[in-house]
């Protein structure tokens, strides 16, 4: 498996903390957020190469941390996708396709978003991506629905494999969320392009799910401990004081 780090966004709703630094490279509990990404992926059994996917502005700090950080126990690469701002972003899943291309990668891969912290092993999510041999989405309870809007709200059926998909529904029918998290075997990756180029969204990667949930079956892996979308001041404090006492 190869796996995607998603860090090409430009975090607007966090200015000006991230005006001139990368969300991914902002600080928690002392050590920046793509790396707690990193050691995530790390655990998973089956993965071969690990690829930071940023942007023209950032590559230069992203240069910078890489080389300054402690050695990776997979190879890392990080590469820009060409972008200079907000208005030529290529968005998650232009950023996915891009690098599917850019590297001609046919292999199964892990994609998961630099900015998703989450404090619980994955070491058993490559056991279960090797047994279901389809996509898995990586799901989280929240807890209550007025924070269910804010992300792809997903129902479950016996087997695990995922029966609804709503993104950012006013009225959630549960409190279980999408994080960014997936696996997806490399018979799925022509489905990207043919996503793409039906016009959809090239942003949020969950649309993408909610497409093809419909077409293949979609396992859902529930992560343990705790799950942050760093997306606020408020969740970025709230991190800090989680992952500080971990």
């Amino acid at each position: 498996m190869i796996a995607i780090i998603l860090a090409a966004g430009y975090a607007t709703r966090l200015y000006p903390l991230t005006l001139t630094t990368p969300k991914h490279l902002l600080v928690v509990a002392g050590r920046p957020i793509i790396d707690y990404v990193i050691d995530r992926l790390e655990e998973i059994q089956g993965i071969s190469q690990i690829i930071v996917v940023t942007n023209e502005k950032f590559l230069p700090l992203f240069v910078a941390w890489h080389k300054e950080r402690e050695e990776s126990l997979l190879p890392l690469n990080v590469i820009s996708d060409c972008s200079t701002d907000d208005t030529n972003k290529l968005g998650a899943l232009g950023d996915i396709r891009f690098i599917l291309d850019k590297e001609k990668i046919d292999d199964d891969i892990v994609v998961i978003a630099g900015d998703n912290l989450i404090s619980g092993s994955f070491s058993d999510f490559g056991d279960v991506c090797a047994e279901k041999h389809a996509p898995v989405l990586g799901v989280y309870d929240v807890g209550d629905k007025n924070t269910a809007k804010k992300f792809g709200v997903v129902s479950v059926d016996e087997k695990g494999i995922i029966s609804v998909f709503e993104e950012k529904p006013e009225n959630p029918s549960g409190t279980l969320v999408a994080t960014a998290l997936y696996f997806y075997p490399r018979n799925i990756l022509p489905l990207f392009r043919e996503y793409l180029d039906e016009g959809n969204s090239q942003d949020q990667p969950g649309r993408f799910i909610q497409w093809l949930y419909t077409k293949v079956p979609v396992y859902a892996w529930r992560t343990p401990g705790a799950w942050y979308d760093i997306g606020s001041p408020e969740t970025l404090k709230e991190a800090g004081e989680v992952f500080g006492k971990k």
